[in-house]
């Protein structure tokens, strides 16, 4: 693999791990908030969920081994922050705060392995080049 690719590679990686971290802070603002707005946000959520797992799932060819484990639990993560994020659109009381809590821990999580890929990317890429 020639440096520009992985260069590529690794500047990708870091720009879905921002979009995942800007998921969390989208997640900690709807839960800060009631009403429409929160529910809003929920839906903005979703989907931002939605696309920044689908820009993992389509980088995931490109990994190396250790990237890619990281990268696969980021995707279930992600999944699961849909799934919350849909289910506290439909619950109401505790049902909805349980729901915003988990969609909350789930995107903090894919940020946590998001940032791990990017490690293991770099200490790849590291080695390849000793």
């Amino acid at each position: 693999m020639s440096t520009n690719i992985g260069k590529s590679m690794s500047k990708d990686l870091d720009r879905v791990r921002a979009a995942a971290q800007e998921l969390h802070g989208v997640l900690s603002d709807a839960a800060a908030r009631s009403g429409g707005a929160m529910k809003a946000d929920l839906e903005a959520a979703g989907q931002k969920a939605k696309a920044v797992r689908e820009s993992l799932k389509a980088s995931l060819a490109e990994q190396n081994e250790a990237t890619k484990k990281y990268l696969k639990a980021a995707v279930a993560d992600l999944e699961a922050v849909q799934k919350h994020a849909a289910e506290a659109l439909k619950a109401s009381g505790d049902a909805f705060q349980n729901s915003i809590r988990q969609s909350l821990a789930d995107a903090r999580a894919s940020v946590q392995k998001v940032s791990e890929a990017v490690a293991a990317k770099r200490s790849a890429e590291s080695k390849s080049r000793k």
